[in-house]
């Protein structure tokens, strides 16, 4: 059974930086895509960026610049570092995963909030 697990949300005030973590579990694929999705109150779900396992990287444009992703394969454990944090980034922020040649996520966390004041 695939298990994610996001922890290291929290507040902060505009400026601030928060790293988020994504602990996997029983994941068993060696090719795959993950990433970050963030769901602010009253919108639709949007994805932040993602890491393919060949290492290849995309960001949202509303992040780039400001958000990096990273994965240590050895701790099986996907980042989130975010930098110069907005206000119109407060959401429950998932991580998902998803083998390679799936049309969808299929793996997601829980969420973990994060909240940027002005």
């Amino acid at each position: 059974q695939v298990q994610l697990e996001e922890s290291g949300g929290g507040s902060v005030q505009a400026g601030g930086s928060l790293k988020l973590s994504c602990a996997v579990s029983g994941y068993r694929y060696s090719k795959y895509s993950m990433g970050w999705f963030r769901q602010a109150p009253g919108k639709e779900r949007e994805g932040v960026t993602t890491i393919e396992s060949n290492g290849s990287t995309n960001y949202a444009e509303s992040v780039k610049g400001r958000f990096t992703i990273s994965e240590d394969n050895a701790k099986n454990s996907l980042y989130l570092e975010m930098n110069s944090l907005k206000p119109e980034d407060t959401a429950v922020y998932y991580c998902a995963k998803k083998p390679v040649g799936w049309a969808d996520f299929g793996y997601w966390g829980r969420g973990t909030q994060v909240t940027v004041s002005s």
